[in-house]
């Protein structure tokens, strides 16, 4: 990790997380997951391009009396080990390996999360998925909203010690706890998984993989997302007819954080239909 850094109040956060650290061997790798145990179905939640696995705790722990959360550090992330290469292939074969010997888990991704669980879900036989704001640029699609550079200045000040004040600037929505795990676990993310995720929402297609995606899956997204636009829903809906749409009211991209109790209540009305 000789570009990623892990603080001590960053550290200290997880006195503080109800999970226990899961471990996996993927080619080699070791990579991490938040386990929050109990005795239901497992629920799989991969997180988004700058997003360690305890950015999603707040997400996760209200879904405990339903499932049991399992939330991974993506390699290049947390406490994940680097990998050489970062394409959704990758990604696919590292959660294909912290699912291995899970029973009859659901898969729930975010943003890069749910391009790799989309994948994920044509290789490997789920109770179902959920796929929240999937990345919908690509080739001839247009490039992602966020651009590479905005994302390396994001890093660049979590490297060099950013607040949570700072953060509320870009992300207001959020709450408060949010933007301080951001500032102290944003640095956790390697610039060159960055790099070669985002350089993936621009030439890995995601509409190659959604008419694959066996059902039962929902699309989730942000009423007011660049993202998944109203375009990106009717193109969703029309290549993938079995799947469910649902859209999360007064939300960007950044769904669960936008609006927290709708995202989370929609969240819980498709696990309840799958548990």
């Amino acid at each position: 990790m000789p570009d990623r850094i892990l603080t001590q109040s960053a550290l200290a956060d997880l006195a503080d997380v109800p999970a226990q650290s899961r471990w996996t061997t993927s080619n080699g790798l070791r990579l991490h997951a938040l386990d929050y145990g109990g005795p239901g179905t497992p629920l799989i939640i991969v997180p988004g391009i700058t997003s360690p696995a305890i950015a999603m705790d707040f997400v996760a722990r209200e879904l405990t009396d339903l499932v049991r959360p399992i939330v991974l550090d993506v390699r290049g992330r947390g406490f994940s080990d680097d990998g050489p290469s970062y394409t959704l292939q990758d990604y696919a074969a590292d959660t294909e390996a912290q699912i291995a010997g899970l029973d009859d888990p659901i898969l729930l991704g975010h943003s890069m999360g749910a391009r790799i669980a989309a994948l994920v879900a044509t290789k490997t036989t789920l109770r179902g998925t959920i796929l929240v704001d999937p990345p919908m640029s690509g080739p001839g699609r247009g490039p992602y909203p966020t651009t590479l550079a905005a994302f390396q200045a994001q890093l660049s000040e979590a490297k060099h010690g950013t607040t949570a004040d700072k953060v509320a600037q870009s992300w207001p929505r959020w709450p408060r706890r949010e933007q301080e795990l951001r500032a102290r676990w944003l640095s956790s993310c390697g610039a060159d998984a960055i790099a070669a995720t985002h350089q993936g929402f621009e030439t890995e297609d995601f509409f190659d993989i959604w008419p694959a995606v066996p059902a039962p899956t929902t699309l989730v997204y942000g009423a007011e997302s660049p993202v998944v636009t109203s375009a990106g829903a009717a193109e969703a809906a029309h290549t993938n007819p079995a799947a469910r749409l649902l859209e999360v009211p007064a939300a960007g991209h950044m769904v669960f954080w936008d609006n927290p109790q709708a995202a989370l209540k929609t969240t819980r009305e498709i696990l309840r239909a799958l548990v």
